[in-house]
Order: structure tokens, then C-alpha cells, then sequence
């Protein structure tokens, strides 16, 4: 009985410094790689769209082009339309995490999304959908 014992508390030692040594590693999470510069302001999209989904797209890109016109004719800052039934764009979904229609800003390792902003103020209020970009786009560029 004691033989029992000893090696139940000795297989639950082990078992937790295992347990320990990944839960650890998970939370150091991936390492930072150097700042990138450039911004891009992605808008996923079907092919067949409503017109909410079609306003999304224009405002935002009107928006940014307002915004930003030297940074994008230098590349600083890109506008790109990804047409989600294309497969050719199945990489570039999986790499920003866009499952379907979506409006993200990503620099480097940060993401913003703003599908909801863009759905809810595209076709009623697109100058508070250009403020939030706005918003979005200096954080990333400080």
C-alpha cells in the first residue's frame, strides 16, 4: 500500500512539472519580430455582396485614399479588395484570420478589426467610419 502511494505521488510530481513547462511556454507566445512600417487596410469580401458590403468597400477606400494619399503612393499604406471565392486569396485570408467578410487593419503582428464600424456607419454615417480609420491607421503608424 505504501509502494502505491509513494509512486502516485511521485508519477503526479512529474506530471505537473510537465504541465508546468508548457502551460509556461504557451503564455511566452510567439516572438516579436522587428516593427514593420507598413499598414495595410484589408476589406474581405464574396463575390455576390449586398450593398452595405459594397458601401464597406468604397467608403473605406475613399477614406484611406483621402487620408493617406502620400503614404500610399509611397506603399506605406495599402488598400487591398480580397475576394474571398477566389482561391488564389486563401493565403492571404489565412494569414490575417479572415474567415469571411471582414475590415482589418494590420501592421506587423497587430490587427484591428473594424468589420462592425464599417457595416454599421458605410451607407448612414461614413465620416464616422473614415474617424475610425483614422483612429486605427496613426496608432499604427506612432
Amino acid at each position: 500500500m505504501k509502494k502505491l502511494i509513494s509512486i502516485s505521488v511521485l508519477l503526479i510530481l512529474v506530471l505537473s512539472f510537465f504541465t508546468v513547462g508548457v502551460v509556461s511556454a504557451e503564455k511566452s507566445g510567439p516572438a516579436k519580430g522587428p516593427k514593420t512600417e507598413k499598414v495595410e487596410v484589408l476589406y474581405f469580401h464574396f463575390t455576390r455582396r449586398c450593398v452595405t458590403c459594397q458601401a464597406v468597400e468604397a467608403e473605406s477606400k475613399k477614406a484611406i485614399e483621402a487620408l493617406y494619399p502620400t503614404q500610399m503612393k509611397t506603399g506605406k499604406i495599402t488598400f487591398v479588395s480580397v475576394n474571398l471565392d477566389d482561391k488564389k486569396s486563401k493565403a492571404l485570408a489565412d494569414r490575417c484570420k479572415a474567415e469571411g467578410q471582414a475590415l482589418l487593419v494590420i501592421n506587423g503582428a497587430k490587427r484591428v478589426d473594424l468589420t462592425d464600424q464599417g457595416f454599421m456607419y458605410a451607407r448612414s454615417k461614413p465620416e464616422k467610419l473614415k474617424a475610425e480609420l483614422k483612429r486605427v491607421v496613426d496608432a499604427m503608424l506612432k
